[in-house]
């Protein structure tokens, strides 16, 4: 390849994988705004140190698992070496990389928030980074263990998931899920005595903030999936911002002009849109986008009213079920009879998808559990009530009016 061919597509890669960084901020925000305020200093902590822990164990294991390379060589190697492309263009692919995975550990946050230990957490990162995510990312971005050709021997067409439906989403809410299920309740959110509604947040500009830098960042997650210039579409740019459109459009009705259903419902169409974004037409992007912030309501609706799971950023709803909604519809709206691009089968984004849901849970609940019986996963009921800033970080968000108080 020409060096001005090369030294373009690293510096496009690069730039994707700075604005899948910058996602991790709203990550966070989105979380400071939902926690009550006793816990909003854990939650920026949280968000930082498991992308820490994350692009660490994932250099050192997780890459290898997920691609078979490894970067104990010399830097010589690492930058014009046999595998590793010239300019070191494998190791802005890794950066890049490593923001999806790091992505993990980041949803699963929000659905933990407010009652667990720091130790356990990070440690359950790591695991979850460096084991649990990169061998379901193999399957499906690697063509790992003869899978995908099982899904297209039996089903007509490989599965498909251009930038993380379900390898990153459907992965880290069922995960979550798993989670929230072995952690319980937070103190005081059912039973006697408990509010109706749940607790408030503390923040929606906090909130609001955190949905925006997603999705800016989104269209890096989801255009720069191409990992090239050669590669890259407009198509996905448009389905992208269609889809996010639409989330936000269905959820403003189905939520009855709620903020928080509002600022969710943008994410909740980006997340659907991502595995068919390269082949879906626009039109069916804003349909698949629409169907997902519905999805969430509904689903974030049932989750904590009628199903009683304390899933406090509503995680599962909006990266489990509409990111496996967003796997399915690949087949649907990708299909050439409905406008897209085709390549895809209904029956092969079925089976993907529940395999990688299935999958999620079941490796989210060994994790979760074998951590809880070696090191317990949930602060004290004192620790809870004092909030984690204090009991974990010995400070609040507001340290100067604390005192003055």
């Amino acid at each position: 390849m020409p060096n001005s061919t090369v030294g373009g597509d690293v510096f496009f890669v690069l730039v994707g994988a700075i604005l899948v960084f910058a996602m991790h901020s709203g990550f966070a925000f989105l979380e400071v705004g939902t926690v009550r305020r006793k816990n909003q200093v854990n939650a920026l902590v949280k968000i930082l140190v498991d992308f820490a822990i994350s692009a660490s164990v994932y250099f050192l294991i997780g890459y290898w698992l997920a691609y078979q390379t490894g970067f104990f060589t010399s830097a010589a190697n690492l930058v014009s070496g046999d595998g590793f492309g010239p300019q070191g263009l494998l190791l802005v692919k890794f950066f890049f990389l490593a923001t999806f995975a790091a992505a993990i550990p980041a949803i699963i946050s929000g659905g933990i928030a407010e009652r667990m230990k720091f130790l356990p957490q990070c440690i359950t990162t790591a695991l979850v980074v460096a084991l649990v995510y990169p061998l379901f990312e193999g399957v499906v971005w690697n063509a790992r263990f003869g899978i995908q050709d099982w899904i297209e021997g039996a089903f007509g067409a490989p599965f498909h998931d251009f930038a993380g439906s379900i390898v990153v989403h459907a992965v880290g809410g069922w995960i979550a899920l798993a989670a929230v299920l072995r952690l319980g309740p937070r103190l005081g959110r059912y039973g006697e005595g408990a509010a109706g509604t749940g607790f408030p947040p503390s923040s929606i500009p906090w909130l609001a903030l955190g949905s925006w830098l997603l999705c800016v960042g989104w269209f890096g997650f989801n255009v720069m999936s191409a990992q090239s210039l050669e590669s890259v579409s407009g198509l996905v740019a448009m389905n992208s911002l269609l889809a996010m459109a639409g989330g936000i459009i269905a959820a403003v009705i189905a939520g009855r002009g709620d903020p928080g259903f509002v600022h969710n419902g943008a994410l909740a169409g980006l997340v659907a849109v991502c595995a068919g974004s390269d082949i879906m037409h626009p039109a069916g992007s804003f349909i698949v986008g629409a169907v997902a912030g519905v999805v969430f309501v509904k689903g974030f609706e049932i989750c904590q009213a009628r199903l009683k799971v304390d899933d406090v950023l509503g995680v599962w709803p909006l990266h489990g079920l509409c990111g496996l909604w967003g796997g399915v519809a690949a087949g649907i709206f990708g299909l050439e009879a409905l406008g897209g691009l085709g390549g895809v089968t209904l029956t092969a984004q079925l089976a993907g998808s529940i395999l990688g849901a299935a999958y999620a849970f079941v490796g989210g609940l060994i994790v979760f559990t074998v951590v809880d019986m070696v090191l317990g996963l949930r602060l004290s009921p004192d620790d809870e009530r004092r909030g984690a800033d204090l009991s974990i970080h010995r400070i609040s968000a507001n340290p100067e009016a604390d005192i003055i108080g």
